[in-house]
Formats: structure tokens, C-alpha cells, sequence
């Protein structure tokens, strides 16, 4: 492999070389998706935003989760729409490290903003007498931006380690750039030593993000066990907030064993459907999960179509 030793400067993407002939369908369904996810958040940050009363730290993350959907869907969609209607898909060398930094920041971020929205949780259930001191606007802003510029350097980190590989293939499997795949297509095993530690230490920071959750809601349903107001307030709140955590990590992690440990002879349509489903379900789901269940967002949307429809008669 040695003699192939070349900078790399356009990566070709393979993933979409068995579904061409049914591009037209594919483009109009990712479209309309893409569409989709813009409307329900769009919609859902809006509502927070515009409404005094939902300037709560529950809702203002909420918001911000939200905002880190779009970006990370931004980081996707528009190049999979460009690929779908061209019939050469590449991707210049820094626009792939680029798109690798939005998906993958976007996920961590996702994240630490479960993380932050658990510790909320906590100390609304457990300690509500301190609950507004602790969760003032001033820790809130702290917390998320925290949360946002950590993921960031994090994934940052990992990208640059990345971009000082010499690479030997600029072919890559996949609808989009991952980072474990373009350090596969390193011509020297030995530099990659740097990658795989790093990675591994990122991983444990986000197990230990896991656990962190993990033991807010052992708390948090300890004390809402011998509480009936506390059980409502579980249900109205904390419901969603697990449904959407579950939701990140069976997607995250189907795609995380699949690029690692999966098989190689799966059909390219069930490859690229666990590829994106992270980038799909959740953006998706959760503005829909809290919509529904969340009274205060769920009341003040219906009361905004309510009003439009009777000013259309």
C-alpha cells in the first residue's frame, strides 16, 4: 500500500451507487423528511421563544435541543439532496472533515443536553425548594453553552488527530463522511494509535455522561415512588425527556456496532438506513414527543392554529 501514499484530495461516496434508479422517489421522500424537521422545529422553537411563559430552564433546553437538531440535520440533508440528483458523489477533502464535525458535535451535543436535562429534572423533583436558585438563567446559559463548546472541542479534537493521516483510498462506503471510516483509509496502522486512544477516552466520557443520567432518574424515581404529585410530575415531564434518550441511544449505538462490528454483506438499503437513522428519527420524534406531551407547548400550538383557522373564515 506504501507506493499509493497521495494526498487525498476528493472523497468519492459509494453509498448511493445501488439506489440510482430510484433516485427521483428517494430525492422527493428526503426532500419532504428534511422539510419536515425544519417545521416541527422550526415550529416547536418558536413557540418557546415567542411565549413568556415557557422562559423556563425545562423549555429553554428543550429549545436548545432542538437548535442542535437542525444543525446537525444542516450538516446531512442538503448534500444527500445535491447527491440524490447528481450522478458523481463526491466531496472535497475539508468539506468531508467538515460534515464529519456538524454530525458528529451534533451528536455529542445531543448528549450533554440529555445530561443537563436529567440534572434538571433532578432538582426539580428532588430539591424543589432550591430549585430556582440552583437553575437560575445565569447556570442555565452556563450549563448549555458548556455543554455545546465541550462536544464541539471534543469532536474538534478528534478531526484534527484525523486530518495529519496520510490516507491511501479516497473511496468511502457510506452517504456521508464518518471519522472511524476515514481513519480506516490510513496507509500506516502505527499513526492511528493517537485516533483510537483519543476515541476511546471520548467514548468513556460519554459513558460516564450515561451513567450521570442514569443515576439523576434512580434519584428522581425514588423520590416519586411515595409522592402522588411527584408521580404526575415524572409523567408530564420526565416521560419525554426518557423516550427521547432512549430514542438517541438505540440510533447511535445500532449505527456505532454496526460501522464497528456489523456485517459487511447487508443489503446498501439497510446499510444506509442504519447509517441515518440517528439523523432521522430523532430529529423527528422528539419536537413531536415533547409537543404532544408537554400541556403548556401542546396548548399554546393548538391555540395558534385554532386562531389561524378563524381568521381564514
Amino acid at each position: 500500500m506504501m507506493h499509493n501514499v497521495s494526498h487525498v484530495r476528493l472523497f468519492f461516496l459509494s453509498g448511493l451507487s445501488e439506489t440510482m434508479n430510484n433516485r427521483v422517489a428517494l430525492f422527493s421522500l428526503t426532500l419532504l423528511c428534511y422539510c419536515f424537521i425544519v417545521l416541527v422545529n422550526v415550529a416547536l422553537i418558536v413557540t418557546i421563544i415567542l411565549d413568556k411563559n415557557m422562559h423556563e430552564p425545562m423549555y429553554i433546553l428543550l429549545c436548545a435541543f432542538c437548535m442542535n437538531g437542525l444543525y446537525g440535520t444542516t450538516g446531512f440533508y442538503p448534500k444527500i439532496l445535491w447527491d440524490l440528483l447528481s450522478p458523481v458523489h463526491v466531496i472535497s477533502y475539508t468539506g468531508c472533515l467538515v460534515q464529519t464535525l456538524v454530525i458528529y458535535s451534533f451528536a455529542c451535543s445531543d448528549l450533554y443536553i440529555l445530561s443537563v436535562m436529567a440534572y434538571d429534572r433532578y432538582v426539580a423533583i428532588c430539591r424543589p425548594l432550591v430549585y430556582h436558585s440552583i437553575m437560575s438563567k445565569q447556570r442555565l446559559l452556563l450549563l448549555v453553552c458548556f455543554s455545546l463548546l465541550t462536544s464541539f472541542c471534543i469532536t474538534m479534537m478528534n478531526i484534527i488527530l484525523t486530518s495529519r493521516l496520510k490516507l491511501c483510498s479516497p473511496y468511502i462506503d457510506r452517504l456521508y463522511c464518518m471519522n472511524w471510516i476515514i481513519v480506516k483509509l490510513a496507509c500506516f496502522p502505527a499513526d492511528t494509535i493517537v485516533n483510537n486512544i483519543v476515541a476511546y477516552i471520548t467514548i468513556i466520557i460519554f459513558v460516564f455522561h450515561g451513567f450521570f443520567i442514569f443515576s439523576s432518574y434512580v434519584y428522581v424515581i425514588k423520590t416519586c415512588v411515595n409522592s402522588l404529585e411527584n408521580r404526575a410530575k415524572f409523567m408530564q415531564t420526565c416521560v419525554p425527556h426518557l423516550t427521547s434518550l432512549l430514542i438517541f441511544l438505540v440510533t447511535i449505538l445500532s449505527d456505532i456496532m454496526h460501522i464497528r462490528y456489523g456485517s459487511t454483506n447487508l443489503p446498501q438499503a439497510l446499510d444506509n438506513f442504519i447509517a441515518i437513522e440517528f439523523l432521522v428519527i430523532p430529529p423527528i420524534m422528539n419536537p413531536l414527543i415533547y409537543g404532544f406531551k408537554l400541556t403548556k407547548i401542546r396548548n399554546r400550538i393548538l391555540g395558534g392554529f385554532t386562531f389561524k383557522m378563524k381568521l381564514l373564515r
